[in-house]
C-alpha cells in the first residue's frame, strides 16, 4: 500500500506503533518494523545511554526505518536529544511540548520530526516549522491523554493541514484504521494492540490484564493536575480518585503517579499504572507482531471493499 505516508517513511504499510514508556523497547519496535510499519522506540524513563543501547539494538537487529519517541518535558532530553543526533535515527516523534525548536535542527541530519498533537491549534502552529506529517491523537489513547475524541480530532486536523496525517487513539484492528482513513488520515498510530504481541516484553500480568479489560474497563487519572492519564482501573486508580475528589493538593496526587509505569511493566497490575487505551476491549489474544499487522492490513482492505459495496461501487 503506497500513499504519501508510506513514501515519506519508507515504509510498507502506514501503520506506525506508539512509542510507549517501558514498554516500546528493541524487541518490538524491530518486529514492527519488519513487519512493514514503523516501530518505534518509547525514550520516556530512559537516560542517553540506555537510549543508544536500544537504537544500537534496533539497528543490529532490522535494516528497516524505525523511530523514537521523546517527551519533550523529560528531564533526560537533552541528553536523548544528542543520542538520536549522534545515532542518526530516521525518524522522531515527540509528545508534551511544541518540538519546533527541533525540527530544522533535526532534518539538517536528515531525521524527520512527526510531532503528536492533541488539538488543531497546535497542528496549525507546528506547520510554521516545516513538519512533514503530524500525529493527532484523541483521547480514547492510552498514558497522556487530551480532550478530544479521534473522530472529532481528525477530520479537523485534516482541513487544517496539507501535510499527512496520522490518526491515534482508539485503533486496534482493520476497521478502525479504515474509519481513520475515511476522515482524512493516510496513516494510524496503533499502541495498545502491540502490548499483546509475543514481541512485546512487558510482564505477562500487563498482557493478561488488557486481555481481560472490558469496552468500561480504564479511566483516566490525575485530571485534576492537568496531566491526566488513562490506564487500567485497578487499586491504584481508586487511590488517585480518593485523593483527587477529597480535595489533595497536585503535588501529592503527581507523587502518588512516579514510578506506577514502570511497576506495571514488571508485573503489578494493581498497585502499578496499566497504561492503555479503550481499545482494549477489543483484544482477545496475543499474537505475533507479523500476525498482527498481517490482520489488520487485510480487515482494512475487507472493510473498503465493504463499503464499496454498499454504496454500489464494487
Amino acid at each position: 500500500m503506497e500513499n504519501r505516508l508510506t513514501r515519506l517513511l519508507g515504509i510498507t504499510y502506514p501503520i506506525l506503533q506508539g512509542g510507549m514508556a517501558w514498554v516500546a523497547t528493541a524487541p518490538l519496535v524491530t518486529a514492527v518494523s519488519e513487519a512493514g510499519g514503523l516501530g518505534i522506540i518509547g525514550a520516556g524513563g530512559m537516560d542517553g545511554k540506555q537510549l543508544r543501547e536500544e537504537i544500537r539494538l534496533v539497528k543490529s537487529a532490522t535494516t528497516k526505518p524505525f523511530g523514537v519517541n521523546l517527551m519533550l518535558l523529560s528531564p533526560a532530553i537533552e541528553e536523548q536529544i544528542r543520542v538520536v543526533k549522534e545515532e542518526k535515527v530516521p525518524v522522531v516523534t515527540t509528545g508534551a511540548g511544541n518540538p519546533g525548536s527541533l525540527v530544522e535542527e533535526f532534518a539538517s541530519l536528515g531525521i524527520l520530526t512527526i510531532p503528536v498533537v492533541a488539538s488543531v491549534a497546535l497542528a496549525k502552529r507546528l506547520l510554521r516549522h516545516g513538519i512533514q506529517a503530524i500525529i493527532a491523537e484523541g483521547m480514547e489513547s492510552g498514558g497522556h491523554v487530551g480532550e478530544v475524541t479521534t473522530m472529532c480530532l481528525i477530520p479537523q486536523v485534516v482541513d487544517a493541514v496539507d501535510i499527512p496525517v496520522i490518526a491515534a487513539g482508539g485503533i486496534g484492528d482493520g476497521r478502525g484504521m479504515a474509519a481513520c482513513f475515511a476522515l482524512g488520515a493516510e496513516g494510524v498510530q496503533i499502541g495498545t494492540r502491540f502490548i499483546c504481541t509475543t514481541e512485546c516484553d512487558v510482564h505477562p500480568a500487563y498482557k493478561e490484564a488488557i486481555l481481560k479489560a472490558g469496552d468500561r474497563s480504564t479511566v483516566v487519572t490525575g485530571v485534576t493536575t492537568g496531566h491526566p492519564v488513562r490506564c487500567l482501573k485497578n487499586r491504584l486508580t481508586r487511590k488517585f480518585e480518593e485523593l483527587e475528589f477529597h480535595g489533595a493538593c497536585k503535588e501529592e496526587i503527581e507523587a502518588l503517579g512516579v514510578g506506577k509505569l514502570r511497576a506495571a511493566v514488571c508485573g503489578d497490575v494493581e498497585e502499578g499504572s496499566v497504561m492503555c487505551g479503550q481499545v482494549a476491549g477489543l483484544i482477545q489474544e496475543i499474537k505475533s507482531v507479523r500476525e498482527v499487522v498481517a490482520e489488520i492490513m487485510s480487515e482494512f482492505k475487507s472493510t473498503i471493499s465493504g463499503l464499496k459495496t454498499l454504496v454500489g461501487e464494487g
